[in-house]
């Protein structure tokens, strides 16, 4: 996957997140690669919802956010991060285009 292609869905995942927590917020807190759904964003399950149906929205069924949270343990998902779902994105981009 090319750098502006990753680029292009960290934008459009910050995007989502900002409609989801707030402009303000995430332009106080910056979102990147390393931000943490929970430890940085303070992310409730509702949001993540709200995060999931974006998701969907824009990419289609083939990205299945509450199936990738599902296959996650708990210490896995505590420490999820933009950047795992950024890639989890790219991964079923790059199979749907294979």
């Amino acid at each position: 996957m090319s750098m502006s292609h990753e680029h292009d869905v960290l934008a459009e995942v910050a995007g989502m997140l900002a409609e989801v927590v707030g402009h303000d917020f995430l332009a106080a807190a910056g979102v990147g690669r390393a931000t943490r759904f929970t430890e940085d964003l303070a992310l409730e399950s509702i949001e993540f919802v709200a995060l999931a149906e974006r998701v969907r929205g824009r990419y289609g069924d083939g990205i299945d956010l509450p199936g990738f949270l599902a296959g996650l343990d708990l210490d896995r998902l505590a420490e999820l991060a933009v950047g795992d779902l950024v890639g989890h994105i790219e991964d079923r981009l790059a199979a749907a285009h294979a």
